[in-house]
């Protein structure tokens, strides 16, 4: 017999679906009564940020969770209503930073289900010191030209699975920071954007690393990257290693596979140091696709630390009108069978 589950619609609480009434006292009345409950609750409802991106710009998040065990977010939309702070970046001006539509910070066993992402102000969802997360279903979408509004990024964060979602956004499709280990990502659909991204890792001296993660069977469609990992150039005692990108579709993308340790995001007041970020033990396995330049294969490692242990193994990518291309710098380790283009890593 199915266990019975309070439901608490916000309406009730004086939320006005009229797309221009603050709600959240509603909200939160909702969630006080919904946490108070012994019996499982649901909230329902759809939200929309404000439409002024002021009111929640210079805020961190625009939905937080913080210390939560057992929540489960399904289906839904959530606007975050962000065009007009990016046009306000954009243009040069000076903005508030923008506000991550859903975060969930110190919590446990969450699941994100069948959520409806649209036009965050940045960041759409993150995931922040966290455990035992799941994200499925998710769709999340932004224009190609909105900064900084990465679909999922998770940092800090251990067991995280990440499946069968679509997204398409100004920056990082899923973007992985500091302290991540055990994440799964598999059958994600990326574009526009910025690609699947380990990093930026090494911007701080004191950085925890990140280690064993597997992206598997997504594809990239006129992304800027497919599968990279990126590192600042200076001191750091970070580190990535075991990581596994293997069975991607690469569809017109820039840079379909990509190791860069000298990273400095703007371009301003670049650091231009050998990146002290460790990186080791990174197979890439039956990648196949179209490169939209002739570099298809990008290792552009750490003077201080080179990249070991990198293993390519059944690699096929070209590139319209011109012979595709692989460039080391500081990039040891093997390639297996079939490699196109031919393979620069240095054997050790």
């Amino acid at each position: 017999m199915a266990m019975a589950v309070l439901q608490f619609n916000i309406v009730r609480y004086g939320a006005k679906p009229d797309g221009q009434t603050d709600s959240s006292k509603a909200l939160l009345a909702a969630w006080t009564q919904a946490c108070a409950s012994t019996e499982a609750a649901t909230i329902d409802g759809t939200l929309s940020a404000p439409s002024d991106y002021n009111v929640i710009g210079n805020s961190e998040e625009w939905i937080a969770f913080r210390h939560v065990n057992g929540v489960t977010v399904s289906g839904g939309i959530l606007d975050g209503q962000g065009s007009g702070l990016w046009s306000c970046k954009n243009s040069g001006k000076s903005c508030p930073n923008g506000a991550t539509s859903l975060k969930f910070i110190n919590s446990n066993n969450i699941i994100i289900t069948g959520l409806t992402s649209v036009n965050s102000q940045k960041f759409h969802i993150v995931i922040f010191d966290s455990q035992d997360v799941t994200v499925q279903g998710a769709k999340i979408s932004a224009l190609e030209e909105s900064p900084n509004t990465d679909g999922i990024h998770v940092a800090g964060s251990t067991n995280v699975n990440i499946f069968n979602s679509t997204i398409g956004t100004g920056d990082d499709c899923v973007s992985v920071g500091p302290g991540t280990s055990n994440l799964w990502v598999q059958k994600v659909i990326c574009g526009p954007g910025h690609g699947i991204s380990i990093g930026s890792l090494g911007k701080e001296a004191q950085e925890n690393g990140v280690k064993n993660v597997t992206v598997t069977n997504c594809t990239f469609t006129g992304t800027e990257n497919g599968v990279r990992i990126k590192t600042w150039g200076r001191p750091s005692n970070c580190f990535a290693t075991d990581i596994h990108f293997q069975h991607a579709i690469m569809n017109n993308v820039k840079n379909p596979i990509i190791i860069d340790q000298n990273y400095c995001d703007g371009n301003h007041n670049c650091p231009i140091q050998g990146s002290g970020v460790k990186i080791c033990n990174v197979t890439y396995l039956d990648i196949h696709g179209s490169s939209a330049t002739k570099v298809a294969l990008k290792f552009d490692c750490s003077e201080t630390y080179p990249c070991t242990g990198i293993q390519l193994q059944d690699i096929k990518l070209t590139c319209p009108n011109q012979p595709a291309e692989a460039t080391c710098n500081n990039a040891n380790g093997i390639a297996i069978g079939n490699v196109q283009p031919a393979s620069c890593l240095v054997s050790t």
